[in-house]
């Protein structure tokens, strides 16, 4: 038992919490999404209670964390059951409850994953002194090859957020509810209804409803699509569920394992809801195992076609008349056109949803294009549709992209090209903005990636895709924290446009493999090399697939997309005729690293600037042997590096030389990534360093110092880092160090103050950390922060300085925090 529990087990203390949240009235929303939360960590507290001896127990790393979240729950729901709220308090304490509830989550599918892997492993925390204890973690899990924890796994089978409440869907939702949730009786059921009717906003409508989040202990929502494949949903449900990652040799393994997460949840936690949203035409096979026997185990399918033999059928119809206009209304005409009578403002609005007859997503669209607008755009847009003469039931897809079509022939021409590329992706596919960024920066010579963030920003703003913030800190210049999705039938749309050109004339194309099956027209004449004139080429592969190219010449090809699934691919030979190659982007959408070879084909590309790879497993000295002089950035998202990653100094290549124009290095979500290479310090034209969310990263190395040129140096959620090296007074050109949620940082360097150009330290979650009395003499610096950071660094600094600004996102919803600053 801990002191802090007060004698009690901590599974207890939740358990007192989830009831105290409960009943909380004044936070109500919120409170539910915390006890839900709460609930999803009792198993796994249960585990802590078996093991847990010591009165330190709790004050070290992940379970220090843990301890401190805990209590700044019981702190804030003992305020609010007290009924000691005021009004101008509500919004600081609505914040406060976010924040514990997604430092919960974050914890419960990150951290707990750590201790659980620990303890599989036999590595007990109870006995020895604490430093043992943390030497034997790693040389026991560095001994033994344990699989990566997954990143991004609260994204995995997590429910969507909507940004407002869809307008037109109550009844469905509450005839839906009727039907599936309240009917003991039904185990599955399938919402069909044309793309673009709003199936999957309804059933996220559904599983965002108050009342069916405490039904279900557990809703797991998962995309599907064209190309579905059962046994990588059911590795995502065992890693969303905190479990290590399983490898099946056929779907039959697949089926046991999941089988035995659903049977665990139900007798841990529950009711369990699977969504399987975006099901396509012949996948009966494929829903038939998920259907299992298990008690309080509901399946729930959104599909254009009906499944039958799977469950009977909920047909989603378009929005009636009244509804649809309310849609129209808010998005085009707030307000109403200018000059325009009402009679005339109403016919020009019947005639409009007569076209789109009731579809949400052409409503959305068409709305947002007319928005501002004059009542002479709103008749033009109606003349525009005056030639076709069926309505989008009659012929769904070419109506609906013809009523599209005006919102794409009014975008400008640059916007246009960017909106087309965006067929390139795959379907439901959710991509760092980042990505596009790069794309474009190169594709088309943009300079600013704040230039290419607009573009995105201007097509969200015409509801031609969604930008949507992951909630971390937006910088200017760094765009990971956007993610970018768009609709199934707005992706068709661009890649509708770009097959209007001539198959030889097309600046985009899409190469779709499966197994070892190619596209037609790659096999017209097999004699020859099929010729690809397109710059921006995306391929794709399934696990299937053999590696057994056909002959291509890519001579105009500049960006190349590669999305792979298989555990091992060597990159084409063709690659290596892609002179013009600027942006190469490998992803891989299996569950596990895959082994990338052949990179030496890499070599022969003389105009290669940007290389992005994610979830692979490659050895990162091969990038320093092929000599890459153009490299300006290199980007690696979940990849795993093995020990070839920290080869002993290779005295043969010349750093400088070898990558002489490398700007920017970012590593993001490595697992295995203890420490940094050493040929990243001596990558001396280098302005900027990202390393986050890089939890076995513990030290930097000194010779960070050699980094002249860095201006910018991300460190965010690497958790266990302890401390910056002295070196870093060095950094004479810096301007923005990040350390938010670094936990485990206790101290900067002593100089930092000899950093005359840091003007902007991010360092929310981080109030361990120690700033050292040499940073008075940065007069110009800004500390953005936390409440609780800030007000630990406002009482250390307030004798040392005046001239910090210590910039606290919660502080203008807090009086008394307000007349303090």
């Amino acid at each position: 038992m801990s002191d802090w529990l007060g004698g009690a087990l901590v599974s207890e203390v939740l358990k007192g919490l989830i009831q105290e949240a409960k009943t909380m009235i004044d936070f109500k929303l919120l409170s539910e999404d915390l006890a839900s939360t709460m609930e999803r960590m009792i198993p796994l507290t249960e585990q802590i209670d078996t093991i847990q001896g010591k009165a330190d127990f709790f004050d070290y790393g992940d379970l220090k964390v843990l301890k401190q979240t805990i209590q700044r729950a019981r702190k804030v729901l003992d305020k609010c059951q007290r009924g000691g709220v005021w009004f101008y308090e509500k919004p600081l304490v609505s914040r406060k409850i976010k924040g514990i509830n997604k430092d919960m989550v974050k914890f419960c599918q990150m951290d707990l994953q750590l201790h659980q892997y620990r303890n599989q492993l036999g590595l007990s925390v109870v006995v020895g002194n604490i430093d043992d204890k943390v030497e034997g973690w790693s040389k026991r899990m560095d001994s033994l090859s344990v699989a990566p924890v997954p990143a991004f796994t609260d994204h995995l089978c997590s429910v969507p957020k909507l940004d407002k409440p869809p307008v037109g869907l109550d009844w469905p939702l509450m005839d839906l509810k009727k039907r599936f949730i309240d009917n003991t009786t039904a185990a599955s059921l399938v919402v069909s209804a044309p793309p673009g009717c709003g199936k999957t906003t309804l059933v996220t409508h559904l599983c965002n409803n108050v009342d069916v989040k405490r039904h279900f202990k557990h809703i797991l929502f998962n995309v599907v699509s064209s190309t579905p494949n059962f046994r990588t949903i059911v590795q995502n449900l065992i890693q969303y569920n905190g479990h290590a990652p399983q490898t099946f040799e056929n779907d039959t393994q697949a089926t046991v394992a999941l089988r035995k997460v659903l049977e665990k949840l139900t007798e841990d936690g529950g009711p369990i809801l699977l969504v399987l949203d975006d099901v396509w035409q012949g996948a009966d096979s494929f829903l038939e195992k998920f259907r299992i026997s298990v008690r309080n185990y509901k399946v729930l399918v959104t599909s254009r076609s009906e499944f039958r033999s799977f469950g009977p059928t909920y047909s989603l119809k378009p929005l009636e008349y009244e509804n649809a206009r309310a849609l129209l209304v808010q998005w085009a005409s707030r307000p109403i056109p200018n000059n325009a009578s009402p009679d005339e403002y109403e016919n020009l609005l019947k005639k409009i949803l007569k076209r789109c007859n009731g579809f949400p997503i052409v409503i959305e669209v068409v709305g947002v294009s007319l928005k501002g607008k004059s009542i002479n755009t709103w008749k033009g847009q109606v003349e525009s549709w005056s030639g076709g003469k069926k309505t989008i039931l009659d012929s769904p897809r070419p109506s609906v992209l013809q009523c599209l079509q005006p919102s794409f022939n009014a975008l400008d021409p640059d916007l246009k090209e960017c909106f087309m590329d965006m067929g390139s992706f795959l379907e439901d596919q959710k991509i760092r903005a980042s990505v596009i960024i790069d794309i474009w920066m190169e594709l088309y010579g943009i300079s600013s990636s704040v230039v290419c963030m607009k573009y995105l920003e201007d097509l969200a703003s015409q509801n031609l895709l969604k930008l949507v913030p992951l909630g971390n800190e937006q910088e200017e210049g760094f765009y990971n924290e956007y993610l970018v999705t768009q609709h199934d039938i707005l992706r068709e749309l661009a890649i509708h446009q770009s097959g209007l050109e001539t198959f030889f004339e097309r600046k985009r194309l899409n190469l779709e493999i499966r197994e070892d099956q190619f596209p037609d027209w790659c096999c017209l004449n097999q004699m020859e090399p099929i010729i690809i004139n397109a710059s921006l080429l995306s391929i794709t592969t399934d696990d299937l697939f053999s590696a057994n190219w056909i002959e291509m010449e890519c001579p105009n090809v500049e960006t190349l997309i590669l999305n792979i699934s298989s555990q091992n691919f060597a990159l084409p030979s063709f690659i290596a005729g892609m002179k013009k190659l600027k942006v190469l982007i490998i992803t891989n959408h299996g569950s596990y690293p895959a082994r990338l070879t052949k990179f030496s084909c890499l070599s022969l590309l003389p105009n290669l600037k940007r290389i992005r790879l994610e979830k692979v497993s490659v050895t990162l000295l091969d990038i320093l042997h092929m000599q890459l002089v153009r490299l300006k950035k290199l980007s690696l998202v979940m990849c795993s590096f093995g020990e070839d990653f920290y080869d002993i100094e290779d005295e043969t290549v010349d750093v400088s030389r070898a990558l002489p124009s490398l700007q920017e290095i970012d590593i993001d979500y490595c697992y295995d990534l203890d420490e940094v290479p050493y040929w990243v310090c001596e990558v001396v034209s280098l302005k900027s360093l990202s390393i986050t969310n890089c939890n076995k990263l513990s030290l930097l190395p000194e010779a960070i110092g050699n980094l002249s040129r860095l201006q910018v140096l991300r460190l965010s959620s690497c958790i266990n880092l302890s401390a910056l090296p002295e070196t870093m007074e060095r950094l004479g050109q810096l301007q923005f160090l990040d350390i938010s949620h670094c936990l485990g940082l206790r101290k900067l360097p002593l100089e930092i103050g000899k950093l005359q150009k840091l003007k902007k330290m991010s360092m929310r979650k981080c109030w361990r950390c120690q700033l050292p009395d040499s940073v008075k003499n940065l007069e110009d610096l800004v500390v953005k922060c936390d409440e609780e950071t800030g007000l630990v660094l406002w009482e250390r600094l307030k004798p040392k300085m005046r001239s910090l600004r210590v910039h606290v996102e919660e502080i203008e919803h807090n009086l008394n925090l307000l007349h303090m600053f």
